[in-house]
């Protein structure tokens, strides 16, 4: 009988110890996915690193502003280098994710809330004389003058889901300012008047469904019919909520739900993905954008219809990104515990929508980062390694937009709706700053009553 000697019969005890505590953490993973995080404390040296990149992408929206408008440029390329579009192209979405990166500037004293004023005095101006269409602002504008920059040939008019990020983020300033002094309520008057002039229900056509564009050049020909799930849930919630447009329930339970084939989800990386994430396609899982865009404002913990449970489909969401890349099976480098997160982003090859099923190796930082209130473990083990392991991929402003490892790729670029989440996201993983204000305004808390929603911000004495 072959002789073992103590040390290797200790390392094969150990390793069987370790296999199964593995083994459990994976079913964990897989089990309690909807559950909130209880058990994660942030250490000294961890909250010192968020402030620090709170900062940093606040400085996108502040510092790097279009001079002339306010507003957040669509991107900031470092190397100067611009061939889509000009520097001074300032997109309304962005612009959105922005004005609330602001305040979260003001509460961690980057800047002043009379500094906040000005700037916000500025951009509100500037959008009340800009292109509009049935109220809607387009996807991109003119910095300097106003007007509308094509975002593609047809796409010259109103983008309804970039003027509902637009409009999260002023109702949240709004609510920010509402008791302040005589030039905050001004302020906020100003901003009431931008809001009750978005024509949400003229984007109907007269049919249970919102569609995103309409050009007067082109009318209606990008023929987009919204229908869910992906990243426009804020523009059904906000075209109820409108005291003066209003969509009727039926446009979000035939349009957005699609009568209900919305709830057909599926299991993915042993989580459900709670509702379907393609109306015209059959990926599992869409990029992680979609669980941030309309929640930088909109609370999904407690958030429930008759669809869907908001929190376990946002944190499913973070956590199948998380365990594939802790399965990586195309191989890609350093994927793992501390590298993940797939999202529309620059790629190799120009920009692309990258996610689980559609992977070219090309890691988006706000993937992962702006997923704190969901996977705050997950997000700070990213953070931690990008800040410690990679400084080569941090510039001025926060983490470069994108990386590919395998193909020594990065890009020492920016775009505003890929780091206006991050703040806004960490910020409401820190204190709720974002949805405490937004989810307060009346007219977004008769929308969500309207549609149906149930929610512990949602008041019953109205």
């Amino acid at each position: 009988m072959k002789k073992y000697n103590h040390l290797y019969i200790l390392t094969l005890i150990l390793f069987f110890v370790f296999s199964c505590e593995k083994k459990k953490e994976l079913e964990e993973i897989k089990t309690s996915g909807s559950e909130e995080v209880v058990d994660f404390k942030l250490t000294a040296e961890d909250e010192i690193l968020l402030d620090t990149i709170e900062k940093q992408t606040f400085n996108y929206f502040w510092e790097g502003a279009e001079p002339n408008s306010g507003l957040a440029r669509e991107r900031l390329h470092m190397d100067d280098i611009y061939p889509t579009s000009p520097k001074n192209t300032v997109t309304t979405g962005g612009s959105g994710f922005g004005l609330m990166a602001i305040l979260v500037g003001v509460e961690r004293k980057f800047i002043t809330r009379e500094q906040a004023l000005k700037r916000y005095q500025k951009i509100v101006a500037f959008l009340e004389k800009s292109d509009r269409f049935h109220g809607a602002w387009p996807h991109w504008i003119n910095g300097e003058n106003g007007k509308v920059v094509a975002f593609s040939k047809k796409d010259n008019g109103g983008d309804l889901v970039e003027t509902a990020f637009l409009a999260q983020g002023l109702l949240t300033v709004a609510e920010y300012f509402r008791e302040g002094n005589t030039d905050e309520k001004i302020l906020v008057s100003s901003i009431e008047k931008l809001w009750k002039t978005i024509d949400w229900n003229w984007y109907t056509k007269g049919e249970d469904v919102l569609y995103w564009h309409w050009s007067p050049e082109y009318q209606w020909e990008m023929n987009f019919p919204v229908g869910g799930y992906n990243e426009a849930l804020i523009m059904y919630v906000l075209a109820a909520s409108s005291p003066t447009h209003p969509i009727q329930k039926s446009v979000y339970d035939k349009g957005w739900a699609r009568n209900g084939d919305i709830t057909k989800d599926t299991v993915y990386y042993g989580l459900e993905t709670e509702l379907d994430h393609y109306e015209h396609d059959k990926s599992p899982v869409g990029p992680l954008f979609w669980a941030h865009y309309s929640y930088l404002g909109l609370n999904p913990k407690g958030l429930t219809d008759q669809y869907g449970d908001y929190w376990k489909l946002n944190q499913n969401h973070a956590m199948i990104h998380y365990n594939y890349a802790l399965d990586n099976p195309k191989k890609y480098k350093d994927y793992g515990e501390d590298y993940w997160g797939l999202t529309s982003s620059y790629s190799i090859k120009g920009y692309d929508g990258h996610r689980p099923d559609r992977d070219l190796g090309v890691v988006s930082p706000t993937a992962a980062l702006s997923s704190f209130p969901y996977t705050p473990k997950e997000s700070m083990q990213m953070l931690r390694h990008l800040y410690k392991d990679m400084p080569e991929y941090i510039g001025k402003y926060g983490p470069y937009d994108a990386i590919a490892l395998d193909s020594d790729w990065k890009t020492v670029r920016y775009l505003a709706i890929d780091q206006g989440p991050i703040p806004v996201m960490i910020e409401n993983y820190r204190s709720g700053l974002l949805w405490n204000l937004f989810m307060k305004n009346k007219d977004v808390q008769k929308g969500l009553k309207k549609l149906g929603f149930q929610s512990p911000n949602l008041k019953t004495n109205d």
